[in-house]
């Protein structure tokens, strides 16, 4: 392990960000992907929530906050296959760390979305 960010946000915060800047901040924050995923759901403010904290504790993982063409959209978060998320890192952030990895996890209720993320170097062993 190289680094390690958490985050955790207020989900009524991001919801109120949503409602009262609409797509002003939802494109300036979310990629098209996740833009169409959370407001798929049922309740999107928790999918906004978590996708933002996770964001966030990238950008404490790896040091460098939103310099060198690092900006929101740099980091996407999507399923996988089993559908547990994943992080998609733009040009910016991969310059930044080479070739280690992110993995993260997140986890919301109706008041708080918790995100962590783990640099680690692609030599370290992780269990699928």
């Amino acid at each position: 392990m190289e680094a390690i960010g958490i985050d955790l946000v207020e989900v009524p915060r991001i919801a109120e960000a949503v409602r009262r800047y609409g797509e002003r901040f939802v494109s300036r924050v979310f990629t098209p992907w996740e833009i169409q995923y959370c407001s798929s759901k049922i309740n999107p403010e928790l999918s906004f929530a978590a996708r933002f904290a996770v964001k966030e504790a990238v950008f404490k993982a790896i040091g460098t906050g939103f310099s060198e063409g690092v900006k929101w959209t740099s980091v996407e978060v999507v399923n996988d296959k089993r559908g547990q998320p994943e992080v998609r890192l733009g040009q910016g952030i991969r310059k930044h760390i080479g070739d280690k990895r992110i993995i993260i996890s997140l986890a919301h209720t109706k008041e708080y979305a918790i995100a962590s993320a783990i640099l680690i170097s692609n030599s370290s062993v992780v269990a699928p």
